[in-house]
C-alpha cells in the first residue's frame, strides 16, 4: 500500500525540520509523547518547558475530531495534565464504530488565542493534481469544510506562488495576516511534495502576533517513496487505526514484505476468531473478505491478508507459520475453519508456494487437530495440479480434514463450505491436467475440454430483433433472483468526473491487433517465452516482441523458441537503439523496477512510435505515476499499470505473464476472441475473470487489468469507451474495487447513453463497511476515504445506473451468463465453431516439473543442495551450522566426510590446518607464489603456482606417509621390520626425515598436535606405531623424525578408524582416495595468500634471480 497516516507527533517533526516559509513557526519541537512506561523524571529533565508553561494534551492515535470527542486537556500544568490522563490512560474508549485502548499522548504547550485567529488548511492529492483547501475559520467547529474552504487545483508537476494563494484563497482573510498565511501555505505545499506526503490537514491553524502555531494535524505520507525520503523521513513508525491493536506478527510479515519482491500482507482483526485466511493476490483476499461477510462470518473473521507475487518456498513458510501459530493459540468451541484460496495464478508456481504451506501443516499438525482446524483449498494456475495434489496428501497422512478444489470449482465456493451454507461434494469434477493440453495426440481434434460449457461450439442461427437499448438485451424481471435488492445507499456529494477530452493526444481505440509489435524492458526471458507461445498458439505470423532492453549487458541477441524452432531476438543496452533499429514497434513492456520503472517509462514517451505501455512496477511513488500519466495524456499514449499484470487480446497479443501459461490459455480458449471484454484492478482476479468468462460465455474478445494503484495509467471508463466503439465487443465486465471513484463515471456514461451495450459490474471490497475499523486492502487504491468510495455505494450507484450488479462476487458468473445467454437469443451474438489451436512444445524444464519425463543427470553430489531457500551441508542446513558452532573443522567434515565428526576431531583439523597453514617463503610452493605475485600476476594465479608444486616432495606426504604406516601396521610388521624393508626396497619412508628439525631440535607443531592426540583420541595406535618407526630412524641420524605431514598422516588415520563414524573400509578409502593432502593444499592455501598479500602491499617489483646463486655449467665451445 502507498497512503499510510503518520503520528502527529511525526508529520509536526517533519514540518518543523524541513518547512521553508519566511512566517515565524512558533513552538518549533515544543512537545512530549507520554505512554505507560513514560519516566516524568526523564520528560522534564528533555522538556523544561512542561514545568514553566500551561499545557495542551490529546491522545496521537489516529482519532479524527478529538476536540468533540471530550479528549483534548486544555490550559493545565503539569500537575493537570497528569490528573487528566489518569481517567484516560490504558482506557478503552469508543470512536464511532471503533472501541479501543487510548496508550499514546502528546503534550504541548497551549497557546492563548482569539477565535478569529483560527484557520483551516488542507492539502490533498487527486489524480488531477492536488488540492489546497483554506478556510477562514477553523476549530472545532469548522463543519464541512469541503462545502465551505476555498479550493486551489494545483495542477501535476506545477507550482504555486504567494500571489496565487492570496487571491484565491485569502480573500476573507485580514490584510495583517495574508503575508504570513500566504508565505506558511507556500512553504506548506513545497514540504508536502518534497515529501511526498497525500494528505497534510492542519486544523486549527493559529496565527497571531507572534507568528504561526500550528495546533492539530493529521497526515498521510506515500510509503512507496521510502527509497526517495529515507534521509530525510528516518525511521517511520505506522499506528494502525484507532480500534485495532499493532501486533508483532503483523510487524513480522511486513518485514517480510520488505526484504521480498513478493507481496506478503497480514492484519489481524479478531485474533479469537474462528475464520481464517491464507489468500493468494490483492483482489482475490478482498473477495474472500466480501464473500465471508456475505455469508454472515464477520464478527469470526480472524485477519485479513494476502500472498503473492510468487514468493519462495521459504516465504509462503514463514507466512503460514505465522497464519497457523495465531490460530492455534485459543480453542473455539465450534472449532475453525482455514481458507486457502486464490485466483488463478499468472506466473506464480502453485505447487512450489504450496509446498512451504504443506512444511507449515506438518509442523503444526497435533495443534491443529487439537484446536479441530478443517481446512479448504481452492487454487489454479501454473503447476497447480500437484500443488493440489500435494495438499490433499498431507490431510490424508495428517489426519487434519483438508479439502481441495481447482479451477473446476468457483473462485468463492469453498466460502460457502467451510461456513455450512453450501454441501461439500465428495468427488469434485476434475478439470484437464497441464499435460492434456500441452501433450495433444495427434488424433485431438479439439482442445481437451471435458468440463467446459461450450456454447461458443454451438451454431444458432437467429432472426430475432436486436434488444431494446433501455433493457441491455436482458428482461428487467430474469434476474430478479440473483440481483442483490439493494436500498438506497447515501453516495455522498458526487460530482461528475472531468472529461478526459482536454487531453491533447488522442488515444487509440485499438491496443492490440495480430500485428503488434512490442519491445520488452528487462530480461524477462519466461515472459517473453509465453508470449511468443501465446503468439504460436493465437497462429500469428510473426513473433510480437521485437527486441527487449536491458541496460545491465551490451548488445546481443537471446534465443527464444518459436513453436519448434529456435529464434534470436536482439537485447539492447539502451532504448533509442531498440527504436531506431524497429519503427514497427508500437508497445512497451517495462519489467523495470519500482526505482526505474518512472526513468524508463518517461524515456519510452518521447519516441513518437509508442501508444501503449504498461508498467508491471507495484510500488511506485504516486507522485510519479501522476507525472506519468500526465505526459501520456498529452501525448496520446496508453498506459497500463502501474502493479499490473498487464492485459490480453485473445488470438492476438498478451502482455508478459497474463493469462498464466499455456494450459491455462487453452483452457480458457484465450487462443481466439470471444464477445465479451473485460476490465478490473487485479491481475490475479483478471486471470479468474479468464475462466469464468471462458464458461459461461464465448470467450473473451480483450481483457486488462489497470493495476491496484490509486492512480492506475488508464482508467476503467478509458477502457470501458474503447470496448464500446469496438464492433468485436458484445458485453462488457468491469470488476470494480473499494476506493476512488471511478466506477461513478461508467454509471454517468450509461446514464448519459454514451455506453449502451450491457455492462456487468460489481465492485469488491464490500466487507469494508462492516469492519469496525478501517482497514487497507491490499491494493494501494483500496480504501474507501468517504461514503462513496465505497464498494457497497458504487455496486447501487451502478445497479441505479443500469448496470447488471450481481448480489456477490459468488453469482457473477450466474450474471455474465444470463445476459450473455439473452444477446445469443436475441441475435446479438452468433457463437462460431471451435477451430482447435496448433500444438505447442512443452518447455523441457516445466516438463520436468510436472513429472512428465525423466534424464540422465549429468553430475551427482552428495555434500551440497543450493537448490532450496537455505544451503545445506551433507543434510545439515547451514542456519544449523552456526546454531551448533561447528567451525571450519565441523564444516570440512561434513564437505568432506559427509559426517559429523565429534568435537575433538574438529578441533583436531583445525589444528591441522593452523600447524600447515605456513614454513616460510624459502619452501617451493610460497616461493612460486611470491615470484609470480612480483611477476604481476593475480591471486588466482599466483596461488596456483604455489599449489601445482605440492607433491610427494612437497607437502604431499600426508597421503603416502599413512598408506605406508597402515599397510605395514595391518600386515603386522613389526618397526624394525618395517624400516628394514623400505631400506631394502630403495625407498624412502614418507612422513620420516626434515631439514632443520631433529630429535635434539623437535618440531614444535608436532609436539602440539601429539600433546592433543594422547589427550583426546580414543585410541592411536597407528601413530604409537610410527613413534617406534622414528626411534629407530633418529638412533641412525638424528634429523629423520616424524615430521608434521607424517604425523598428520598416521594421526587422520586413527581419527578416522577411531572417531566411530567410519566403517574401516570407509576410513581405508578416504585415506586411498587422496582426502589427507587436501587438509595440506587448504592448510597451506592460507599461507600462499599470505605471501601474495605481502608481496602486493610490500609493492615488490619484477623478480629476477641473481646470476651469482646460478651456476652455469654449459659445454664447451665446439668447432666443425
Amino acid at each position: 500500500m502507498s497512503a499510510k497516516a503518520i503520528s502527529e507527533q511525526t508529520g509536526k517533526e517533519f514540518l518543523y525540520k524541513y518547512i521553508c516559509t519566511s512566517a515565524a513557526v512558533q513552538n518549533r519541537f515544543r512537545y512530549a509523547s507520554v505512554s505507560t512506561d513514560t519516566d516524568w523524571n526523564r520528560l522534564v529533565q528533555d522538556h523544561p518547558w512542561l514545568l514553566t508553561e500551561k499545557l495542551v494534551v490529546k491522545p496521537d492515535q489516529l482519532i479524527k475530531r478529538r476536540g468533540k470527542l471530550g479528549l483534548v486537556g486544555i490550559n493545565l500544568d503539569l500537575q493537570g495534565v497528569k490528573d487528566w490522563l489518569k481517567d484516560r490512560l490504558m482506557k478503552e474508549t469508543a470512536v464511532g464504530k471503533a472501541k479501543g485502548v487510548l496508550k499514546n499522548f502528546l503534550i504541548e504547550p497551549f497557546v492563548p488565542h482569539k477565535q478569529e485567529e483560527e484557520f483551516y488548511v488542507c492539502v490533498y492529492a487527486t489524480r488531477e493534481g492536488d488540492h489546497v483547501l483554506f478556510h477562514h475559520e477553523g476549530g472545532v467547529e469548522v463543519g464541512d469544510v469541503d462545502a465551505k474552504a476555498l479550493r486551489l487545483m494545483v495542477p501535476v508537476n506545477e507550482k504555486i506562488n504567494e500571489e496565487q494563494v492570496t487571491e484565491q484563497l485569502l480573500t476573507h482573510v485580514p490584510d495583517d495576516k495574508k503575508g504570513v498565511l500566504a508565505s506558511f501555505i507556500v512553504g506548506l505545499f513545497n514540504l508536502y511534495e518534497d515529501l511526498y506526503f497525500t494528505y497534510l490537514e492542519i486544523n486549527p491553524l493559529v496565527v497571531t502576533q507572534d507568528g504561526v502555531y500550528v495546533l492539530d494535524m493529521a497526515a498521510k505520507i506515500d510509503a512507496t517513496a521510502d527509497y526517495i525520503c529515507k534521509a530525510k523521513w528516518g525511521d517511520v513508525d505506522f499506528p494502525p487505526p484507532f480500534g485495532r491493536e499493532a501486533y508483532p506478527e503483523e510487524a513480522y510479515i511486513a518485514d517480510l514484505d520488505a526484504k521480498s519482491g513478493a507481496s506478503l500482507k497480514l492484519t489481524l482483526l479478531n485474533p479469537r476468531g474462528r475464520i481464517w485466511t491464507m489468500v493468494a493476490g490483492g483482489g482475490a483476499s478482498v473477495v474472500y473478505s466480501d464473500t465471508i461477510c456475505d455469508c454472515g462470518g464477520v464478527d469470526e473473521l480472524a485477519n485479513y491478508g494476502e500472498y503473492s507475487g510468487a514468493p519462495s518456498e521459504q516465504q509462503t513458510y514463514d507466512y503460514a507459520k505465522t497464519i497457523l501459530s495465531l490460530m492455534t493459540r485459543e480453542k473455539h468451541n465450534e472449532g475453525k475453519v482455514l481458507i486457502i484460496g486464490g485466483s488463478i495464478a499468472n506466473f506464480t508456481n502453485v505447487a512450489a508456494t504450496f509446498k512451504g504451506i504443506v512444511r507449515a501443516i506438518k509442523d503444526y499438525q497435533e495443534p491443529l487437530k487439537e484446536h479441530e482446524v478443517t481446512i479448504f483449498v481452492r487454487r489454479g494456475g501454473p503447476n497447480y495440479q500437484e500443488g493440489l495434489r500435494v495438499m490433499g496428501e498431507v490431510g490424508k497422512t495428517t489426519g487434519i480434514p483438508i479439502h481441495v478444489f481447482g479451477t473446476e470449482t468457483h473462485m468463492t465456493a469453498i466460502v460457502g463450505m467451510a461456513l455450512g451454507h453450501r454441501p461439500i461434494p465428495h468427488e469434485p469434477p476434475v478439470d484437464a491436467h497441464t499435460a492434456n493440453f500441452l501433450l495433444n495426440s495427434s488424433t485431438s481434434s479439439k482442445t481437451p475440454a471435458p468440463t467446459r460449457t461450450a456454447s461458443f461450439s454451438e451454431t444458432r442461427a437467429t432472426n430475432e430483433a436486436a434488444p431494446n437499448k433501455k433493457s441491455k438485451g436482458l428482461p428487467a424481471d430474469s434476474l430478479h433472483s440473483i440481483l442483490w435488492p439493494l436500498k438506497n445507499v447515501v453516495t455522498g456529494d458526487w460530482k461528475e468526473a472531468q472529461a478526459s477530452a482536454g487531453s491533447s493526444g488522442a488515444k487509440a481505440t485499438t491496443l492490440f491487433s495480430k500485428h503488434t509489435k512490442t519491445i520488452v524492458w528487462g530480461m524477462q526471458t519466461r515472459a517473453v517465452q509465453g508470449m511468443l507461445d501465446f503468439d504460436y498458439v493465437c497462429s500469428r505470423d510473426e513473433p510480437s516482441v521485437a527486441a527487449m532492453v536491458y541496460p545491465f549487458t551490451g548488445d546481443h541477441k537471446q534465443k527464444f523458441y518459436w513453436g519448434h524452432k529456435e529464434i534470436l531476438i536482439p537485447v539492447y543496452k539502451n532504448m533509442a537503439d531498440a527504436m531506431k533499429k524497429h519503427p514497427e514497434v508500437e508497445v512497451l513492456i517495462s519489467f523495470a523496477s519500482l526505482r526505474s520503472a518512472f526513468d524508463s517509462t518517461m524515456e519510452a514517451m518521447q519516441f513518437p512510435q509508442i501508444h501503449t505501455i504498461a508498467i508491471i512496477a507495484e510500488g511506485i511513488p504516486e507522485a510519479l505515476t501522476r507525472k506519468m500519466i500526465k505526459v501520456a495524456d498529452e501525448k496520446g499514449v496508453t498506459i497500463i499499470g502501474p502493479a499490473t499484470v498487464g492485459g490480453i487480446k485473445p488470438g492476438c497479443f498478451k502482455i508478459g505473464n497474463t493469462g498464466g501459461m499455456l494450459d491455462n490459455i487453452l483452457a480458457s480458449k484465450l487462443y481466439r476472441p470471444g464477445s465479451v471484454a473485460y476490465v478490473s484492478r487485479s491481475g490475479g482476479m483478471s486471470n479468474e475473470l479468464n475462466n469464468i468468462v471462458s464458461r459461461t460465455t464465448d470467450g473473451v474478445y480483450e481483457g486488462v487489468a489497470i493495476g491496484g494503484d490509486r492512480y492506475p495509467g488508464s482508467t476503467f471508463m478509458d477502457h470501458v469507451l474503447r470496448y464500446q466503439d469496438t464492433p468485436g465487443v458484445k458485453m462488457i465486465v468491469v470488476l470494480g474495487e473499494i476506493g476512488g471513484t471511478e466506477e461513478y463515471k461508467i454509471c454517468q456514461g450509461i446514464k448519459e447513453g454514451r455506453i449502451t451495450k450491457p455492462v456487468v459490474c460489481w465492485c469488491i471490497g464490500t466487507c469494508a463497511t462492516m469492519f469496525s475499523s478501517e482497514v487497507q486492502f491490499g491494493h494501494a487504491g483500496a480504501c474507501a476515504n468517504q461514503a462513496s468510495e465505497t464498494a457497497v455505494a458504487k455496486n447501487q450507484a451502478l445497479r441505479d445506473a443500469g448496470a447488471y450488479v450481481p448480489k456477490s462476487f459468488d453469482e457473477l458468473g450466474d450474471v455474465i451468463k444470463t445476459v450473455y445467454n439473452d444477446l445469443v437469443d436475441n441475435g446479438t451474438i452468433v457463437p462460431a465453431e471451435e477451430v482447435p489451436p496448433p500444438t505447442v512444445p512443452m518447455d523441457y524444464s516445466w516438463a520436468r516439473e510436472l513429472g512428465l519425463i525423466r534424464k540422465p543427470a549429468s553430475f551427482m553430489t552428495s555434500i551440497c543442495d543450493e537448490r532450496g531457500q537455505e544451503l545445506i551441508y551433507a543434510g545439515m542446513p547451514i542456519t544449523e551450522v552456526f546454531k551448533e558452532e561447528m567451525g571450519i573443522g565441523g564444516v570440512l567434515g561434513l564437505l568432506w566426510f559427509q559426517r559429523r565428526l565429534p568435537r575433538y576431531a574438529c578441533q583436531f583439523i583445525e589444528m591441522c590446518l593452523m600447524v600447515t597453514a605456513d614454513h616460510g617463503p624459502a619452501v617451493s610452493g610460497a616461493h612460486n607464489t611470491i615470484v609470480c605475485a612480483r611477476a604481476g600476476k593475480d591471486l588466482i594465479s599466483s596461488l596456483t603456482s604455489g599449489l601445482l608444486t605440492i607433491g610427494d616432495r612437497f607437502g604431499g606426504a600426508l597421503d603416502a606417509a599413512a598408506k605406508q604406516f597402515s599397510k605395514a601396521f595391518d600386515s603386522g610388521m613389526l618397526p624394525m621390520e618395517f624400516v628394514n624393508k623400505m631400506k631394502k626396497d630403495g625407498k624412502l619412508i614418507m612422513g620420516i626425515g626434515h631439514r632443520v628439525k631433529s630429535i635434539n631440535n623437535p618440531d614444535m607443531r608436532v609436539q602440539i598436535l601429539k600433546d592433543f592426540v594422547k589427550q583426546n583420541f580414543p585410541s592411536s595406535q597407528l601413530l604409537d606405531y610410527a613413534l617406534d618407526v622414528e626411534k629407530i630412524t633418529t638412533s641412525k641420524k638424528p634429523n629423520l623424525i616424524l615430521n608434521v605431514d607424517g604425523f598428520i598422516g598416521v594421526a587422520f588415520v586413527d581419527l578416522l578408524r577411531t572417531c566411530g563414524g567410519f566403517t574401516r573400509d570407509e576410513a581405508d578409502e578416504f585415506v586411498e582416495i587422496g582426502a589427507l593432502n587436501g587438509v595440506f593444499v587448504l592448510g597451506r592455501s592460507m599461507g600462499f595468500i599470505g605471501h601474495y598479500l605481502d608481496q602486493k602491499r610490500l609493492k615488490q617489483g619484477l623478480y629476477r634471480h641473481p646470476w651469482d646463486d646460478i651456476s652455469y655449467v654449459l659445454p664447451e665451445h665446439m668447432s666443425m
